[in-house]
């Protein structure tokens, strides 16, 4: 079988498919009637599973969260997940983020890394396969989910009625491939004890607002100042605050108000060193300043346990695992109003050997006489499978065949939906010198690494779930 010749004969489907999935603007949003994640991830998924139908395969919707194209027969069931959900787009697009543009040789849309591109390579494999009738040794299903950004409705949901897969993978990463992820947490630290009583301050914090998603790194932040003798200095402060940073950040005086906006670079919340937190680095800025009492509480807080800890060591969560790394801490979303006081959106993501319930309580218990509280916690453990186990030998094989590379298996900070299976892995799409602009604004896919990756796709079906001549 020549995969990259195959894939070249349905090169302009793919393209067209893809960017009419590109189309549909899936970020999650208030639920309506029969879209429990709002109407554009139930459109996205929709589109995807009558791809397979107009193909005359067996599909299903779970709960319009999640669904599934079938391929093959048999009993053993291979499992391939994709989402079609995306993060908000953000700001300073140069294109529209949902009206994709084809130009030199790249597609230019939000979600076209993460993870439409990548589900649609996977898909297209499959589709290959079965229409060049080749004969699978076991049910494969392509299972569609619709929440992976925000809450995972869609798997649970999904794995409540339907089967679990013996194997599979996930393309929502990077190539070699992905053999362990770290354990994934939320929560939010609560200001809880405000002071109720007037209390006679210059500068009165109104409101700061940062962040739209726990696991992306913000890139705007925007404070609003009641100043009531000392504007003129306070801009001044303001304006060296800038200049000595490096920051980009501006200022307007409205109705009597003072508002501050600065800008960062967003990223990943598994790697929060790659972006400017645009939050922290404005409460910098508050920190410097004489604020009202319970504005005070709130930017000291954030000076003690928020601002530069990447880490974990401020939480007292800090840990290494030969394999998985360090823990690594994002804080994706910070909010405060005079009314309702301030919170803290962490997204901390830990390596196996880190007991998260226990440094949980711990924390809970240190920053107890502060003001604040922990709530709504989720944790997802670490997820690990052996480097050697035969699912990664055959997909490691399927890659190097087609790049040369040698590398190893690796694993990441980052989640994907190969922690839903006992012998999951997350299997591409993107490649060692691919730029990456998951999460980013004008996020893009090189149409010759999409090609490939479906080639190798195609490889590692083959070579997984065909019958042989």
């Amino acid at each position: 079988m020549d995969a990259k010749q195959l894939v070249s004969q349905y090169k302009d489907d793919l393209i067209k498919d893809l960017m009419g999935l590109l189309s549909i603007d899936s970020v999650k949003s208030d639920a309506v009637k029969d879209a429990p994640v709002g109407e554009g991830p139930k459109q996205a998924l929709e589109y995807m599973i009558n791809l397979g139908a107009q193909e005359g395969l067996p599909t299903k919707v779970v709960d319009n969260l999640a669904g599934h194209i079938e391929f093959g027969q048999g009993e053993k069931l291979f499992g391939v997940l994709g989402h079609v959900d995306v993060v908000p787009p953000g700001k300073g697009w140069t294109s529209e983020p949902f009206e994709p543009v084809l130009a030199n040789n790249e597609i230019t849309a939000r979600g076209v890394q993460d993870d439409k591109g990548p589900t649609m390579a996977a898909y297209y494999a499959l589709k290959i396969l079965h229409n060049e009738g080749y004969k699978f040794n076991q049910r494969v299903r392509l299972i569609v989910g619709t929440d992976e950004e925000s809450d995972w409705q869609c798997t649970d949901a999904y794995f409540k009625s339907e089967e679990m897969p013996d194997a599979g993978f996930s393309p929502d990463a990077a190539f070699p491939v992905i053999h362990g992820e770290k354990g994934i947490t939320s929560f939010n630290i609560v200001q809880t004890n405000l002071d109720d009583e007037y209390v006679d301050s210059d500068i009165e914090l109104k409101a700061f607002i940062s962040g739209e998603r726990y696991n992306m790194v913000p890139e705007s932040a925007e404070a609003k100042l009641k100043v009531l003798t000392q504007m003129s200095s306070i801009i001044q402060a303001y304006e060296g605050f800038i200049r000595k940073t490096g920051n980009t950040g501006k200022y307007e005086i409205d109705g009597g108000f003072l508002k501050l906006e600065l800008s960062g670079k967003s990223a990943h919340g598994s790697t929060p060193e790659e972006g400017v937190n645009a939050g922290t680095e404005l409460l910098k800025f508050l920190a410097e300043i004489e604020l009202d009492t319970n504005g005070r509480q709130f930017v000291n807080f954030a000076e003690k346990y928020i601002i530069g800890n990447l880490s974990g060591e401020q939480f007292g969560m800090a840990h290494h695992h030969e394999e998985m790394g360090n823990v690594s801490v994002n804080t994706g979303m910070i909010n405060y109003t005079e009314v309702d006081g301030g919170i803290f959106g962490v997204n901390l993501r830990y390596p196996a050997g880190l007991d998260f319930d226990q440094g949980i309580e711990n924390l809970e218990e240190t920053i107890k006489e502060t003001g604040f509280t922990i709530e709504d916690i989720s944790d997802q453990k670490p997820h690990y499978v052996d480097k050697n186990d035969p699912l990664v030998l055959k997909l490691l094989e399927s890659y190097q065949k087609h790049t040369g590379d040698d590398s190893e298996a690796f694993t990441i900070g980052g989640g994907t939906y190969a922690r839903t299976l006992e012998r999951g892995v997350a299997f591409g799409a993107m490649f060692s010198d691919t730029v990456d602009t998951m999460h980013q604004k004008d996020e893009r896919m090189n149409i010759d690494e999409l090609l490939l990756a479906t080639a190798i796709y195609l490889e590692a079906l083959y070579n997984t779930c065909v019958v042989k001549p």
